[in-house]
């Protein structure tokens, strides 16, 4: 127990020595490495050369995230002293310009360099970290809460367990997830009620992020007819709980047995859902086999 402790303990000082050094030039001069530097530029919008560029301005976003105090005052009142330590031309340590500035980082931008950098991550993993050779990805979605406007209320509606004007906007997120290193390699949001605002909806929209021989992992939420389907004609492996719409007492006597409580069973296809086009859904097989232990 002692030994786990002391790993543990490591790898926390480990995390907290990353993010003392993860200050906004640190993130710039990663933005612009070799790595990093053509795939940034061909992100970047139309702009004009401001007190805060692009470039800059998403690396004082990354380091204002990482920090304890993640106030704007800090992060601008960091980079003030660190442009003057280098000679650099001073700026205002008023927040005013850097609020902006980051208002006007397009989100397409950041999604884009999120899923290049998931990837570039698990290139240089090790093979042995690797799953009899699989990539393992999980999948899971979650909610999370929004600064409470008038324009996110409007697109992304309150509980509706809570009186009117008395919740935060509430805002889905699907995400995929690299299990070997960590790193996220995909996501997607949604509002919480309504047409499209399921897991179901959202994974659908970013599972072009699988590839051949993956391995898929996840809740019940998404061991549905329909994607399984998917994953098996898209030779992707996936290992989900059982759907709640289905019996929770498995009769392992039936279909082909492979052992104690291991078996394979052929789903037929259910009623088409309100979700999926005629087309699709007389594309999608009229079975499939199961493996249920």
């Amino acid at each position: 127990m002692s030994i786990i402790n002391n790993l543990t303990r490591i790898r926390q000082q480990n995390i907290r020595d990353c993010v003392q050094n993860s200050d906004s030039f640190s993130f710039f001069n990663l933005l612009t490495s070799d790595d990093l530097l053509d795939t940034v530029e061909g992100l970047l919008p139309e702009h004009r050369e401001r007190e805060y560029p692009p470039t800059e301005t998403l690396s004082m976003f990354l380091a204002q995230a990482m920090n304890e105090d993640r106030s704007c005052q800090r992060v601008v009142n960091d980079m003030a002293i660190k442009r003057l330590n280098h000679g650099l031309p001073l700026i205002s340590c008023a927040t005013g310009g850097y609020c902006r500035a980051r208002k006007r980082l397009p989100t397409d931008m950041i999604s884009a360099l999120v899923r290049h950098t998931g990837e570039r991550v698990y290139d240089q993993l090790p093979q042995k970290w690797l799953w009899r050779g699989k990539r393992v990805c999980m999948v899971d979605g979650t909610t999370v809460n929004m600064p409470d406007t008038t324009e996110n209320q409007a697109k992304y509606p309150q509980s509706g367990g809570q009186k009117e004007g008395l919740g935060f906007p509430l805002c889905r997120i699907v995400g995929i997830t690299c299990l070997a290193s960590g790193s996220i390699l995909n996501a997607a949001y949604s509002k919480t009620k309504g047409k499209g605002s399921t897991e179901q909806t959202l994974i659908r929209e970013i599972c072009s992020t699988f590839n051949e021989g993956d391995l898929v992992l996840g809740d019940a939420f998404y061991s549905t007819y329909f994607f399984l389907a998917w994953l098996i004609e898209n030779s992707i492996d996936g290992v989900f709980e059982q759907h709640g719409s289905r019996k929770q007492v498995v009769d392992f006597r039936m279909g082909q047995r492979l052992g104690a409580k291991d078996h394979i069973l052929t789903y037929k296809k259910p009623k088409k859902p309100y979700w999926m086009s005629e087309e699709d859904y007389a594309l999608a097989p009229s079975s499939i086999n199961i493996r249920e232990l």
